[in-house]
């Protein structure tokens, strides 16, 4: 840790299609030998923080700023206020995200004020972060289990990140936690007995997504979701334009196993989803963050080859209707994707993020055979 806050450090904001691409290249240099981050695909970092593309962005103000030193890049970040989040949480709060930086107090003092100025002007009293600018996407720092394969839709970031924050007066507001899964173990006889039960209740139903009629399916999950989230810490139902773009973005994984996905019905009615899929990250990182290069799909090609040797599954949504979460639907849905994981080869699977403080859902988890791996913190500090 080197420098006294903000000292020659040159904090500016991405405004251009230029400096935007900066922002979005930058990890590729920071993480430059590290062998556990898995390289951005460019062209979707585009995608998501463009504000034409991404419904996150109507009813989202959010900034982009750049660090400098002596016409060096050295850390970036993005600032933003989410109307809907505050009016639901009936609060006035900041995000900071999409944080990257160098091993330096000072340019991270110079990131963090400049990102508090602009959302104090914005009408925010506290700021939340990390996030990769909302609940639903990536969410709070790595700061345990560095040891363990970078899965998809979680943060990574070198441990000195854990300082960074901390020297610059944020404070915990939260941990997350994700769990593995061997996919190859015995299934849990308590969680066996409790999923043969509620295969053999009347009225319940089992069945695979339905890929052929991906729109309806879709539109049940997300009743489903909906019915689920109350006013809790990162908890928002997300419009039906965010929804269609996050499974838009989760469709091809869909596809690709589509073994993976189930649905639980009630009389016909669907009661309980369960979304899981191949852990691409390791296929990603093969791309280095290229789709292409000199008009040749190189990258495209690395990521298809990659993906037929994946062995690890990535649980990324779950949800239970209200009314049906005593009935055993959590093991019934949990032994359907573990057996159909070790049928299809896998070997892994990881699952989460689940707060620390939701002790019936960690403790489900754990029933299942699964092991807490990694936590992830969500700090605040006031403006």
């Amino acid at each position: 840790m080197k420098a006294p806050p903000g000292y020659g450090v040159d904090i500016s904001e991405a405004t251009s299609f230029e400096a935007l691409g900066e922002f979005i290249r930058f990890p590729l240099e920071l993480y430059a030998g590290d062998l556990n981050f898995v390289p951005p695909i460019l062209v979707e970092r585009r995608e998501f923080l463009d504000s034409k593309r991404n419904p996150f962005f109507e009813h989202t103000r959010v900034a982009f700023f750049l660090a400098h030193r002596e016409g060096r890049l050295v850390g970036r970040i993005a600032a933003g206020v989410d109307e809907r989040y505050n009016r639901f949480h009936k609060t006035n709060a900041g995000f900071v995200g999409l944080f990257e930086c160098i091993q330096d107090v000072g340019v991270a003092a110079g990131l963090f004020e400049k990102a508090g100025v602009w959302l104090k002007a914005h009408g925010a009293a506290e700021v939340l972060g990390p996030l990769s600018m909302a609940f639903h996407h990536e969410c709070g720092l790595l700061v345990k289990g560095f040891e363990h394969p970078h899965s998809m839709f979680t943060p990574y970031n070198p441990p000195y990140y854990e300082a960074l924050f901390e020297a610059n007066h944020f404070q915990k507001a939260k941990d997350l936690f994700s769990y593995a899964f061997c996919a190859q173990q015995e299934f849990p006889p308590k969680m066996y007995k409790a999923a043969q039960r509620a295969r053999q209740k009347a009225g319940l139903h089992l069945r695979r997504l339905n890929v052929e009629r991906l729109e309806a399916e879709k539109d049940s999950i997300k009743s489903i979701y909906d019915s689920m989230r109350k006013p809790g810490f990162g908890l928002l139902p997300l419009t039906q334009a965010e929804f269609d773009y996050a499974m838009h973005r989760l469709k091809p994984l869909i596809f690709a196993r589509p073994e993976l996905c189930w649905m639980v019905e009630a009389e016909g009615e669907p009661v309980a989803f369960s979304l899981s899929m191949p852990d691409a990250q390791i296929a990603l990182r093969s791309a280095g963050g290229y789709l292409s290069r000199f008009g040749i799909p190189w990258g495209l090609l690395k990521i298809f080859w990659a993906v037929h040797r994946l062995k690890r599954v990535r649980v990324f949504l779950f949800g239970i209707r209200p009314g049906f979460q005593r009935l055993g639907l959590d093991a019934l849905l949990a032994q359907e994707t573990v057996e159909a994981a070790r049928n299809l080869g896998y070997q892994t699977g990881e699952l989460g993020w689940i707060a620390e403080d939701d002790a019936l859902l960690g403790r489900t988890v754990q029933l299942l055979g699964a092991k807490q791996i990694k936590t992830f913190r969500v700090y605040r500090r006031p403006l």
